[in-house]
């Protein structure tokens, strides 16, 4: 599939607005059209409607569809829900179906992707099965899947693909150009030629555009660029899209321990993991688990979310045993149970935003050992201007309608101190995890929040207690 085909909406959705809307997503309309037309048993209509639409669109339609419509649509569809379907497909729903598929249909399917896309089909599967599939792969389609299952999850082993455009150093331009024209085991899209030593070592790189404006008897090594990135095959995927990321890579040499080359990963790859990786750190921070998804299994989603919750319950009962210590003060003054909960829940919101400007940068490696403690200044700064003026405010308001300086004046105090422990929990607490190996994005959000809520609490009812508010 070429580059055009790949971004172009499909003829059908510029023609028809009842396809997609401005965003490019399916209309609610048309999908109940094609879903209608299913369980009517006119599959002619089904197949018209969904023939003309990109694979990532077929994807949409088929996840958009309820669990127990998705059998009966995927039948109708036969033929059109094909391997590209499956690769734009998210991974629960996908799993759901490869389930009702026989290991031989899933072999085909998986023969018919780039590497790297066979390996995300079958690695979702159970190890009995990812056995029986592989069994009846073709053999050199196994056995790049199976190298490829060799490596670590979420490395780029298992994120490259294996074919790779390479010449000798030695080749001239023309040599280069008949080989791309007569080879057909070459990737189905590449950007750059690499150019390897007789011990299939990359010794640089050139761009196909260089390639076809170079007159035929030059000499590669003549016109390769040498200094070029390359991701060993160990590497975490995350680390691999901050490298295209920094360095605006197209595609990128993947080498092994050894130095030599043995796949590439391109730019489209990257913009999945990306996504991915955003979204988990967002998943995680909000304490739903690292795979939170509407697709997934309500099993699975009570499993990943509840542990957060008992976390959270945990947390909630050291703040209700600091405000225990105070039952006498508030018995005296009940007012002081009705503001106490602001002081805390602004502090919570001051340390939850610092925690998200915190977290991306350590995971997008902007925030590092060379400018840690520079970050944290940064950050009690910021954390001393918000509470200043959340404490004028609230000590003003305070002041006016209760009619309370003291009173105004120890809320104006808790809140300045809780918002300041706020920025410094949001910075120090994501850095202590990362420091000693840790995710950050996994845990920071449980103790930040126990410590706004402790604080806060303390401070304010501590403060009232002890200027005699309660007597």
């Amino acid at each position: 599939m070429s580059e055009t085909e790949q971004i172009a909406p499909p003829e059908v959705a510029e023609d028809d607005n009842n396809v997609t809307d401005e965003e490019s997503r399916l209309r609610p309309e048309f999908v109940e059209r094609v879903l209608d037309a299913v369980e009517a048993g006119d599959v002619e209509t089904a197949r018209s409607l969904v023939e003309p639409l990109h694979p990532a669109d077929v994807a949409d339609l088929i996840e958009l569809a309820a669990r127990d419509e998705r059998e009966g649509l995927v039948r109708a569809l036969a033929g059109i829900v094909d391997a590209d379907v499956l690769a734009e497909m998210n991974e629960h729903v996908r799993e759901g179906l490869l389930d009702e598929l026989e290991p031989q249909q899933v072999a085909d399917i998986a023969g018919q992707l780039e590497t790297d896309d066979a390996v995300a089909l079958i690695e979702d599967l159970d190890a009995e099965e990812q056995q029986a599939v592989l069994e009846r792969m073709e053999p050199d389609d196994r056995a790049a899947v199976e190298e490829a299952l060799g490596y670590p999850e979420e490395s780029a082993g298992r994120l490259m693909q294996r074919d790779v455009c390479a010449v000798p150093e030695h080749w001239n331009v023309g040599q280069v150009i008949d080989y791309l024209r007569a080879t057909e085991e070459l990737p189905a899209d590449f950007w750059e030629v690499f150019v390897v030593n007789p011990s299939h070592h990359p010794v640089g790189t050139t761009k196909l555009s260089t390639i076809l404006r170079t007159p035929r008897k030059t000499l590669v090594s003549d016109v390769m660029i040498e200094d070029q990135t390359l991701i060993p095959v160990d590497m975490d995927q995350e680390d691999v899209a901050y490298r295209f990321q920094k360095y605006a890579l197209v595609s990128a040499a993947v080498v092994d321990d050894e130095g030599r080359l043995v796949g590439m990963i391109t730019v489209d790859d990257i913009v999945h993991i990306i996504q991915e990786e955003a979204g988990e750190d967002v998943l995680l921070l909000s304490g739903v688990g690292d795979e939170g998804d509407i697709n997934e299994p309500v099993t699975e989603s009570y499993r990943s979310r509840v542990r957060w919750l008992v976390a959270n319950l945990l947390t909630a009962l050291v703040a209700a045993f600091v405000i225990r210590q105070f039952e006498d003060e508030i018995s005296r003054l009940a007012v002081l149970a009705v503001l106490m909960p602001i002081v805390a829940g602004v502090g919570g919101n001051a340390g939850t935003q610092t925690l998200a400007v915190t977290v991306r940068a350590i995971a997008t490696n902007q925030l590092t050992g060379s400018n840690r403690w520079r970050a944290v200044g940064r950050e009690i700064r910021v954390a001393l201007l918000n509470g200043l003026t959340i404490a004028v405010l609230i000590g003003l308001g305070v002041t006016l309608v209760l009619g309370s300086p003291s009173l105004g004046g120890v809320i104006a105090a808790a809140m300045l101190f809780n918002i300041i422990v706020a920025g410094l929990a949001g910075v120090l607490i994501p850095l202590t995890l990362e420091r000693f190996g840790a995710d950050p994005a996994v845990a920071s959000s449980v103790f930040v929040t126990m410590m706004t809520d402790s604080v806060g609490f303390l401070a304010f009812l501590g403060l009232a207690t002890a200027v005699g508010l309660g007597r």
